[in-house]
C-alpha cells in the first residue's frame, strides 16, 4: 500500500469528475433537474440547499444508488454510468453517507476490507489486513486506534474515521461526504478537517454536504447551491459570505433569518426559578426564566449547558439548592414528575431520545400525552393535524413512520410531540443541530410563537448567531457554573471572552495552533 507520507504525482489538471445535466424524478415528481458540476483534484466542492433540495439525489446518482433518467457523469474525462455502488467504488468515487454502515461485531480491519480481503493460500490473511489497516490510518493521520478493535467499542468519531478509511482504501480519487460532523462533537470536527486537509494534499477530491455554514466556508473552494431540485448557481467560496449564501438557499435575507418578538408578546412572572441547584456536574445555579422570554444558554463543550437542562428536567437531578415553578417549590426527580410539572424538553440527539422512529408521525405526536397524561389522548390526537400544519410538517400522511422524514421534519415532529402536552416551560437542547436553514428558521417561528402564548423558553445551543440571534438574554457557562449573564445583542465576542475567561485581544497560549505558524509541521490527531 502507498503511504501517505509520500508526496503525490503532480495531478492531471484536467477536471477528475464532470457532470452534465443530471436529472431524476421518481414517479413523475422531479426532484433533481440539469444539475451540472466540475471537481478538479484536491478541491472541496461544497453542495447546500435546503432539505429536499436535491442533494442526495445527486450523490445517490454519483454513487450507483440511483441511476439518472438524463444527463453524464464523466471521470477523468472517461464517461461512467453505475447501477451500483461497487462500480462506483471500483471507478474510484466513494461516498461515505450520515447513516454508518458499519458491522459492529466485527473489526476495524473487517469492516474496511469487507469482501476484499488478502488471502494467503485461499485464507484471509488476517495479519496482512492489520497491516494493510495501520498503514491506511498512519497515512490519514490517526493515532490510537486499532485495527483489531471491535467496531462496537468505538466512539461516534472513531466510526466516521472508519467510514472515511474504507471510502479511501478502494484507492478513490473522488469522495462524497454527506453530512460527516452532524454527530460528532465540537472538538471531534477538527479531526476530521485533519483528514480531508491530508487527502486533498494527496489530490483527493471532495463533494461535501454540510448544513453548518461555517463548514462549509471553512473547507470548500468551490460551492453549488440546489434548491427545489435547481441548480440555483455555483461560485468560488471566497465571493460569498453566509448571508450571501442563505439568500442563495432560502430565498431570503439573513436579516430576517431570526425573527423579531412577536407583536403582543410581553414578559411576565417567573415561571422557573432556581436557587444555587447543584448535582455532580453543576453547581450554585442561579436563574429566573420568565413567561413570554427566551433565554440562551452558551458555552464550551463541557461547560455544564446540557447539564443543567437535564437537572430541570429529572434526567440527573439536583441535589441540592431549590427548584420552583409557577411560584411553587417542587421536587423533580425523573422527567415524569417534569412533565407533570409543566416541563418538557427537546433534547440534542433526536434520533436516539427524541423520537420513536419506527413508529407513525401521529405516534410520535402523541406519545408524551399517552404516557403521562393519558386521559388527554382523545383531544390531544383531535388537535394534532392542526399542531402540524402550524410547525408546516411535510409528510405523506400521519401513518408515515418518523424515520423517512427528512432531519428538519423530524425535528419538528419533536417539537409537536411535547407541545401537544402543552407546557408552561420548553428546554430546548440543541434545537436546530442537523437541519437545513429553511428548517431552522421555521423551527425560531415557532418558538417565537411559544414566547407570544406566555411559555418560557431556555435554549442551549453551540451556535453563537442562533444564541445571539434568538435570545432575550444570555447565560455563559463555565466549568458547571454560570459565569455570566449578557443583555439581548451581545456580540460573539462577548460571549466567548465570557465563556473562556479570556479578555478580548489576549491569548492564553499563541503558539499552540500549528495552523498560526506555517513554519510548524501539520499535527497528528489522536483518538
Amino acid at each position: 500500500m502507498d503511504s501517505f507520507d509520500t508526496p503525490a504525482s503532480t495531478p492531471d489538471p484536467g477536471p477528475v469528475l464532470t457532470v452534465r445535466g443530471l436529472t431524476k424524478s421518481f414517479v413523475g415528481n422531479r426532484v433533481l433537474h440539469g444539475a451540472d458540476l466540475q471537481l478538479l483534484p484536491g478541491q472541496v466542492l461544497g453542495l447546500v440547499g435546503e432539505n429536499g433540495a436535491g442533494k442526495s439525489t445527486l450523490m445517490k446518482i454519483l454513487a450507483g444508488v440511483h441511476q439518472a433518467d438524463e444527463g453524464s457523469v464523466e471521470i477523468a474525462g472517461e464517461p461512467v454510468s453505475f447501477s451500483h455502488p461497487v462500480q462506483a467504488q471500483q471507478a474510484g468515487l466513494s461516498t461515505v453517507f450520515q447513516e454508518f454502515n458499519l458491522l459492529p461485531e466485527r473489526s476495524v480491519a473487517e469492516n474496511i476490507w469487507l469482501g476484499r480481503e488478502p488471502r494467503r493460500r485461499g485464507l484471509v490473511d488476517t495479519r496482512a489486513m492489520n497491516q494493510d489497516t495501520e498503514e491506511l490510518l498512519t497515512g490519514l493521520g490517526i493515532t490510537g486506534l486499532k485495527a483489531t478493535r471491535r467496531v462496537r467499542s468505538l466512539s461516534v468519531a472513531e466510526q466516521q474515521v472508519v467510514e472515511i478509511a474504507k471510502a479511501v482504501s478502494f484507492d478513490a480519487r473522488i469522495i462524497q461526504m454527506d453530512e460527516p460532523t452532524a454527530a460528532l462533537a465540537d472538538h471531534e470536527v477538527e479531526l476530521l478537517y485533519t483528514i480531508i486537509r491530508r487527502l486533498t494534499d494527496r489530490g483527493v477530491a471532495i463533494i461535501y454536504v454540510s448544513h453548518r455554514l461555517k463548514e462549509i466556508f471553512d473547507l470548500c473552494d468551490t460551492i453549488t447551491v440546489l434548491k427545489d431540485g435547481e441548480q440555483v448557481d455555483t461560485r468560488p467560496a471566497a465571493d460569498l459570505d453566509e448571508a450571501a449564501l442563505v439568500r442563495l438557499m432560502v430565498g431570503r435575507s439573513m436579516s430576517s433569518f431570526f425573527p423579531d418578538a412577536l407583536e403582543g408578546t410581553t414578559v411576565g412572572e417567573p415561571r422557573l426559578e432556581l436557587r444555587d441547584a447543584g448535582n455532580g456536574y453543576v453547581d450554585g445555579i442561579d436563574l429566573t426564566l420568565r413567561g413570554g422570554e427566551i433565554v440562551g444558554v452558551a458555552g464550551l463543550q463541557g461547560s455544564g449547558r446540557t447539564e443543567v437542562l437535564e437537572g430541570i428536567f429529572g434526567v440527573t437531578p439536583f441535589t441540592r439548592g431549590e427548584l420552583r415553578v409557577d411560584g411553587s417549590t417542587v421536587t423533580v426527580r425523573t422527567p415524569r414528575q417534569a412533565v407533570r410539572r409543566g416541563l418538557a424538553l427537546i433534547t440534542e440527539d433526536r434520533k436516539a431520545t427524541g423520537l420513536a422512529l419506527h413508529q407513525s408521525i401521529l405516534d410520535n405526536a402523541l406519545g408524551v400525552v399517552r404516557a403521562v397524561f393519558p386521559s388527554r389522548t382523545g383531544a390531544a390526537r383531535s388537535a394534532v393535524p392542526s399542531t402540524l400544519s402550524t410547525l408546516a410538517v411535510s409528510a405523506r400522511s400521519l401513518s408515515q413512520e418518523a424515520q423517512f422524514l427528512s432531519g428538519g421534519n423530524q425535528q419538528k415532529v419533536v417539537l409537536a410531540r411535547w407541545l401537544s402536552a402543552h407546557p408552561g416551560v420548553v428546554l430546548m437542547d440543541e434545537p436546530t443541530r442537523g437541519i437545513d436553514v429553511g428548517a431552522k428558521h421555521a423551527i425560531y417561528e415557532v418558538m417565537r410563537s411559544l414566547a407570544a402564548e406566555g411559555v418560557a423558553v431556555l435554549m442551549v445551543s453551540s451556535e453563537l448567531p442562533e444564541v445571539i440571534g434568538m435570545s432575550d438574554r444570555i447565560l455563559v457557562m463555565k466549568d458547571g457554573r454560570i459565569a455570566g449573564e449578557l443583555p439581548r445583542g451581545a456580540t460573539e465576542e462577548q460571549v466567548l471572552s465570557t465563556a473562556t475567561g479570556v479578555v478580548p485581544g489576549e491569548s492564553s497560549d499563541p503558539v499552540s495552533d500549528p495552523a498560526s505558524d506555517p513554519g510548524q509541521p501539520e499535527r497528528e490527531v489522536s483518538l
